[in-house]
Parts: C-alpha cells; sequence; structure tokens
C-alpha cells in the first residue's frame, strides 16, 4: 500500500464537494478550524455550484478533484461533505494521476464509494473521517475528534480498547488484515461494477445512518450472497445512528447483527463510535489492521509516512 506523506505546518489542503452541495455558512465555519493547524485552505472552483442534490453537475466535481490532486501545493484533499453522487464519478476518474500524485484524502459516508474504488485502483491509504459542512461545522463537534486529525501530522498506530467505550463481541478470535469498508449502503452499491469491495482476508469496517433494521438486514444479506461476509477476516461495526424502526414488527439492529455474525469464523466487535456520531474516530483505510476480541482491541498502523 501506499502511505501518503504527513502534513506540516504551513501545508495547503484542498476542499471540495463531490457528491452533495455543502451548506457554504457552514463550510466557512468549519475552516477556522485547520487554521489553527497552521494549514492554508483552497476550495475548489465549483463548490458553490448546485446541480438538485449534487454539489454542481460530474463534469464541474470531477474537474474540482482532478484539480486538486494536481497540485502540487496541495497536499490533502478533506471533503466538504457526503450525500451522494462519488459513484457517479468513479469511472471518470484519472487514477493514474493520483498514483502519480499521492496525497491525504479524508472523508466519509458517501465519500466510501470513492474510498472503494480509490484503493483497489491506486493502492492508495485513503482516510475515513469528519468534514467539514457536515461535522466540524456542528456545536457539539467535539476536542477528542479534532484531535485524531493529528495523525495526519505524524504516522501514528491508533488504538481503539473499550477505555473509550464499551465493546460488544458477536464471534470471538485474533486477526490481522488490511481495513478496508465505510458505509454499508455504499459498499453494496459498488456490487456488480468494476469497483466491488474485495473483502478477503480484510477487517471490514461497516457504519450507516438512518437505515432501519430490515433494510441493514437486506444489504448484509446481500454482501452474504455476493460472498462478501464469508471471504472476510473480520469485522469491526461502527456506528448505525437513527437505525430505530417504524415497522409495527422488528428486529433491532442487535438482532440483525446477531443472525449474521453470531457464526463468523473470525472477530466480529460492534460499538465502535465510526461513522455519523460525535465522537468520531478516523481511522486509515488500507492500512494493516489487528482487531481482538480477546482484549477488545482495533490496532491499525499508520496512514501517513
Amino acid at each position: 500500500m501506499i502511505r501518503p506523506n504527513r502534513l506540516k505546518k504551513g501545508d495547503t489542503i484542498g476542499v471540495i464537494a463531490p457528491a452533495g452541495p455543502p451548506d457554504i455558512e457552514k463550510l466557512n465555519r468549519a475552516i477556522p478550524f485547520f487554521e489553527k493547524m497552521g494549514l492554508h485552505i483552497k476550495l475548489g472552483k465549483n463548490i458553490k455550484e448546485v446541480y438538485g442534490y449534487l454539489a454542481g453537475t460530474d463534469e464541474q466535481r470531477l474537474e474540482d478533484f482532478h484539480d486538486m490532486i494536481a497540485d502540487e501545493d496541495v497536499k490533502a484533499i478533506i471533503f466538504a461533505r457526503g450525500g451522494y453522487g462519488t459513484g457517479r464519478l468513479a469511472s471518470q476518474i484519472d487514477y493514474d494521476l493520483i498514483k502519480r500524485n499521492p496525497k491525504i484524502i479524508w472523508g466519509y459516508s458517501d465519500i466510501s464509494y470513492l474510498h472503494t474504488a480509490i484503493r483497489q485502483k491506486t493502492d492508495l491509504i485513503t482516510f475515513h473521517g469528519p468534514m467539514l459542512a457536515s461535522d466540524i461545522a456542528k456545536d457539539e463537534f467535539d476536542e477528542f475528534t479534532g484531535q485524531l486529525f493529528q495523525q495526519l501530522f505524524e504516522p501514528t498506530r491508533l488504538i481503539y480498547c473499550e477505555k473509550l467505550n464499551p465493546l460488544k463481541e458477536y464471534a470471538a478470535g485474533i486477526v490481522e488484515g488490511q481495513l478496508v469498508g465505510g458505509n454499508l449502503s455504499l459498499l453494496v452499491s459498488t456490487l456488480g461494477t468494476p469497483y466491488e469491495m474485495d473483502t478477503k482476508d480484510k477487517i471490514v469496517l461497516l457504519e450507516d445512518i438512518g437505515e432501519e433494521p430490515y433494510r441493514v438486514d437486506s444489504m448484509l444479506n446481500q454482501l452474504r450472497l455476493a460472498g462478501k461476509l464469508t471471504e472476510a477476516a473480520g469485522f469491526i461495526i461502527g456506528d448505525f445512528a437513527e437505525a430505530e424502526s417504524n415497522l409495527k414488527l422488528s428486529l433491532t439492529i442487535e438482532q440483525v447483527f446477531q443472525d449474521y455474525f453470531t457464526d463468523f469464523t473470525g472477530p466480529v466487535l460492534s460499538g465502535f463510535k465510526i461513522g455519523h456520531c460525535i465522537p468520531n474516530f478516523s481511522v486509515p483505510l488500507g492500512a494493516i489492521a489487528k482487531l481482538s476480541t480477546k482484549d477488545k482491541t482495533l490496532v491499525i498502523e499508520p496512514g501517513v509516512m
């Protein structure tokens, strides 16, 4: 895997919106967070564009992405928000351009499609973490979540354990492998495409928001039928916010996880504050990780060099 270069004070980060249109007021509110770290901000020239539920046309969003990749002064790309739309860009991205200019790429939610496509086409480690308008601008954005951006300035081994919050075991084991995954609905949407998520011998992160238990059940079943569950080495289940059912009769989200993971042959832990939540524990996707139910820990090797 390719680890991007670390950031240093004085560097410039590019901010673009490859999916939904950001609230510009919230976007501007988040910029001082990075300025306090000694970073300069460069906004994509199309970031204020709106095309229905998209932040501009596919051509405009792709142009901003390619411009930031090609700009030698831009050392990292941090997305403004998720929403919907990154999957529309996957077939048009210049992956050779990314290989020639590897740099930090940071975001989550709909960005999971980009994480998967970029990693599998270029071997670049990317980062699953909070974004400007959708997260950093919120009043409840906390210091702990903010501190996790420091992993971009210094190679840092991350350790997640029950000192942070309780974790629930669905299947036991200890395994080491590449950490992949992200938003469940986006990962399912890669199936049958040239960017289909590879889970073989991987530790797979799953998280989502606003999906009722029957919808999570449906998506996990699709991954199961596609062979993606049995191929994996282990699973870390992140935050599934707003997963309450509106149905009169329903399984709980925990029962759904139990149905799919209790008999799994590798370790499965849930309860990680990774995803649409605060605190939001940022992780490098593509990095080597070790998952253990013996001491309920996830240890992830550094994502930058």
